[in-house]
């Protein structure tokens, strides 16, 4: 009976550090990214082209890599058009064998590639630019099991004053644009959250079937392997809070040019 506790209670905690993170940052950051380009207003669909130029290709070239990674053949391609009947500015198609699970799993992580390839890149950015900054978030996250509410709270109002005391040098404004422009194409379209969805059941498969596996072998190993997970995750959780940071800063920013812009007229 313990042990049925144990591997239902390291199976939570291995989908919450990695499934829930992935759809809980998606979900927020998608909303700022509503929210920002719901105050432009008509100058939404400017600034969407003008930081999709670089965005939009990103954003696909995700989607392409993780079909390379899984085998999915890549039928079509379109790394950014203006044209588009629908406003889409870009798309993969692609295709597989949906009787080869490891396929199925694929759809998955295709499906949120580009939440889990920009935010790895914005943390790149930042450990190349703010290399301060990622230290103490970094040092911040994996200390968060251990420490009381207070101590986090702390921790977490020096970790955003460490950030904004960055914002005089030429670095974090650098980093702050290139940001934007990525963060501004994180979102996922209806066609992403499907496909993701539909590998989901295979993704929650493999663990929870990895899981009773270990649990009857050794708690020991359970236990290292949920260790395991949790350390990708708190890594995956530095790099979204990147990724919304900035999309919080220009969801400020699109509110104070409605404001401006209100004024003026």
């Amino acid at each position: 009976m313990y042990r049925i506790l144990d591997i239902f209670l390291a199976f939570m905690l291995q989908i919450a550090f990695t499934v829930g993170l992935i759809y809980l940052f998606g979900w927020l950051i998608a909303i700022c990214n509503h929210k920002f380009y719901s105050n432009l207003g008509r100058s939404s669909r400017i600034v969407c082209y003008a930081t999709g130029f670089l965005g939009t290709p990103v954003h696909e070239l995700a989607h392409a890599l993780f079909c390379v990674v899984f085998g999915h053949k890549i039928v079509e391609i379109k790394l950014f058009q203006m044209d588009a009947a629908d406003g889409t500015l870009g798309y993969v198609s692609h295709s597989y064998n949906p009787k080869n699970i490891y396929h199925k799993i694929g759809n998955f992580f295709i499906g949120v590639a580009p939440i889990l390839v920009i935010s790895a890149l914005l943390y790149l950015f930042a450990y190349l630019l703010l290399p301060q900054f990622v230290a103490e978030l970094s040092i911040f996250i994996r200390s968060g099991e251990s420490s009381g509410s207070d101590q986090l709270l702390s921790g977490f109002f020096n970790i955003v004053g460490t950030f904004f005391s960055l914002a005089a040098t030429w670095q974090w404004w650098v980093f702050l644009f290139v940001g934007a422009v990525f963060s501004l194409h994180m979102t996922l379209s209806n066609a992403d959250r499907k496909g993701a969805w539909s590998g989901l059941i295979f993704v929650l498969l493999v663990f929870f079937i990895t899981d009773i596996v270990l649990g009857i072998v050794s708690s020991k190993a359970l236990d290292a392997f949920t260790s395991a997970v949790i350390a990708v995750g708190c890594w995956l959780l530095c790099s979204f809070v990147l990724a919304l940071a900035i999309s919080l800063i220009a969801v400020l920013a699109s509110y104070v040019f409605r404001c401006i812009k209100r004024r003026r007229m």
